[in-house]
């Protein structure tokens, strides 16, 4: 056996249970329901899913994947391309697998992060005949220790009839230790989560599993996909200087002290070059209680602002995955990774205060958001964590651009083509061209704040036409719309390419 798998297998009786991918692939049958470990690109399974792509090419093999998140190209590229995905959960990223929801090729179910687990409770997921899990490390005492994501890989575990195991060797022995599994009961049997600061550690450092469900391990030496985040740009510092304006604000009202409450951010470059934004800034001691933990957070741990960051996977650009897993041990002290059914939990978020910053694709001027379908029609990657933070956050803030597609698109239209987040969630919106907050305004009060402060100055006439004749139309309603044109910024954009009035054709 190689030295690098003797050492990371503490029960060597599990030795018997290595085989090639290829056998590992073989054990899954056609029609099954699947759990991969895996959250925004980071933990996933690699070898056995690219196995099974392969096995797809020859004969009939399509499978139901639900996952914690977002994974690399080998499931959501290599195996959906291959036609082996007929159902897919709970969050994606790819371009490839995206195209085949938008052509209805895969069923895909977007639900809020935090729930899932309690889908497979209920037995709505399932029932799993097979969770393939990456870790990298089998303890002595038969834990099995997950590499740089956790997600739903413990309930998973729980439930699923068989294990599969990729052991990653290429992944740092040092992540041994960082991960926090607390698994809560079942839901009326259940004790309060008992954890009341980030800091906390409740539960043990890997999944404990009954040792007959491990039906396979397999040997894998692949890398995680790097994210794909982008580095800030002139509008996104601009974005973090506003919201850094804001949060001094805060302070002199007496709501915030120099260490904020906990931050959490969302997937993705807006969201990521945001909090990058606080490494300059004259706050400090502060602690990150997110989902992923992105480029930004360990830029802010070294630069000596962020004391201690949880989260449910660690997702990192190339250049960050040498820096941070070639010298782990520096940040294992300051990280931990939990279950996302803690590390989103409603109960926890809102215990511990958090401050929750996400990304919008667009949003209305009454503060509407959706963060999901362009054009109200066709899925980008999903809700993800967005709505478990934002609905239960001390402060919910949303962060877009105010334009797109070169100025052709506003991201502030008159009503959203679709509601991820409802007006009575979001808090405070944040564009390049300024913030709105939105906190005990109505509807009306809104308006001039989004219109004003966030919208485009190409849009801004255009918003108030809309607006004010809403208004006369409808008697100064709550909330005054023109139905027979809400929309009609999207039909723009789909018949010509734009969402500015005066480019309507005759």
């Amino acid at each position: 056996m190689d030295p690098r798998v003797e050492k990371r297998l503490g029960l060597k009786q599990l030795a018997d249970k290595i085989v090639s991918a290829e056998e590992a692939a073989a054990l899954i049958q056609d029609g099954s329901v699947v759990g991969m470990s895996g959250f925004t690109r980071a933990g996933d399974a690699k070898v056995v899913p690219m196995a099974l792509a392969e096995r797809a090419k020859n004969e009939q093999v399509k499978i139901d994947v639900y996952t914690g998140a977002s994974l690399g190209p080998e499931v959501d590229n290599h195996l959906a391309a291959a036609g082996a995905i007929n159902k897919r959960g709970p969050f994606q990223g790819d371009a490839v697998i995206r195209g085949l929801i938008n052509k209805g090729d895969v069923t895909y179910v977007d639900a809020h992060l935090s729930h899932n687990a309690e889908l497979v409770r209920q037995g709505i997921i399932g029932p799993i005949k097979h969770l393939i899990l990456e870790a990298v490390a089998i303890t002595e005492e038969g834990l099995i220790i997950p590499t740089n994501s956790v997600g739903n890989s413990p309930i998973f575990a729980q439930y699923a009839e068989n294990i599969i195991i990729e052991l990653n060797i290429s992944h740092p022995e040092s992540l041994i230790g960082i991960h926090d599994i607390y698994i809560p009961g079942e839901q009326g049997d259940r004790e309060p989560i008992p954890l009341t600061n980030a800091e906390q550690r409740i539960g043990e450092i890997g999944i404990r599993v009954p040792l007959e469900k491990i039906q396979a391990i397999v040997i894998s030496e692949e890398p995680d996909a790097p994210s794909l985040i982008v580095p800030p740009d002139e509008e996104t510092e601009t974005m973090a200087n506003i919201l850094l304006d804001f949060f001094r604000d805060e302070i002199k009202a007496g709501r915030l002290t120099n260490s904020l409450m906990p931050l959490q951010s969302g997937v993705g470059s807006v969201a990521n070059a945001v909090l990058d934004g606080f490494a300059n800034s004259e706050f400090e001691d502060l602690v990150v209680a997110s989902e992923v933990l992105q480029d930004a957070v360990f830029n802010l741990i070294d630069a000596g602002k962020v004391r201690f960051a949880a989260a449910t996977s660690i997702t990192l650009t190339e250049e960050l995955q040498k820096k941070v897993y070639g010298n782990l041990e520096k940040y294992a002290d300051k990280i931990c990774l939990r279950p996302q059914e803690i590390s989103n939990h409603p109960e926890v978020i809102r215990r511990l205060g958090l401050i929750s910053i996400n990304t919008a694709l667009e949003l209305d001027i009454y503060g509407n958001v959706n963060s999901t379908h362009v054009s109200g029609s066709k899925m980008m990657n999903g809700i993800g964590g967005s709505g478990d933070f934002a609905r239960n956050a001390r402060l919910g803030i949303f962060v877009t651009k105010s334009y797109a597609k070169g100025g052709a698109i506003s991201s502030i239209v008159p009503m959203v083509s679709h509601v991820d987040h409802t007006e009575h969630d979001v808090d405070v919106i944040v564009t390049e061209q300024g913030i709105a907050d939105l906190r005990g305004l109505a509807p009306k009060e809104r308006v001039p704040l989004i219109i004003e402060n966030c919208a485009h100055p190409d849009f801004k006439e255009q918003l108030w036409d809309y607006y004010n004749r809403a208004g006369e139309a409808t008697g100064n309603a709550h909330t005054p719309h023109l139905l027979e044109e809400a929309l009609s910024w999207h039909v723009n954009l789909a018949n010509n390419k734009t969402m500015k009035k005066e480019s309507t054709k005759a």
